[in-house]
């Protein structure tokens, strides 16, 4: 690791840190992101071939190039899993830390944003005010805090 890329991870985990997440969380986010990029890639597509669902089981399959096709681990369940409990804790955390807004529970609402182009980083998290009221956040995710 380089000195900026230390650089960078130390100024990411403290933004996550002053949002109300925890270092062990800040450092889980950051391995979700990498996970769920890894994961993107692979539905893209490599020199060996590339991962896609069953239509009707939802089982995730590696489809060689050769056609052939075998059953692989779904990490993106899992991590979308574990990224939703993450968040929910850090809410609950926030909404409790702050009693002035606890009439509009909303105030404190951290959202996470995939996005699914591999060329980048997997997770955003986005602020309450990262999205403007009724856009979609797809417009909108780089105001978010990147993951990566």
């Amino acid at each position: 690791m380089t000195k900026t890329e230390a650089a960078r991870q130390t100024a990411q985990e403290n933004t996550l840190l002053s949002l109300g997440f925890t270092t062990d969380e800040a450092a889980k986010l950051r391995r979700i992101s990498l996970t769920l990029r890894r994961w993107h890639e692979l539905e893209c597509g490599n020199d060996y071939g590339c991962i896609e669902r069953d239509d009707t089981t939802g089982k995730p399959y590696m489809r060689t190039e050769r056609g052939t096709r075998y059953p692989v681990a779904d990490r993106e369940t899992g991590a979308l899993r574990r990224l939703a409990a993450i968040i929910r804790a850090c809410n609950e955390r926030r909404f409790n830390a702050d009693s002035a807004t606890a009439h509009d529970p909303n105030a404190h609402d951290l959202k996470p944003y995939i996005q699914p182009d591999p060329r980048g980083a997997a997770l955003y998290i986005l602020r309450p005010d990262d999205v403007p009221t009724d856009k979609d956040p797809a417009a909108y995710y780089s105001r978010g805090i990147c993951i990566y």
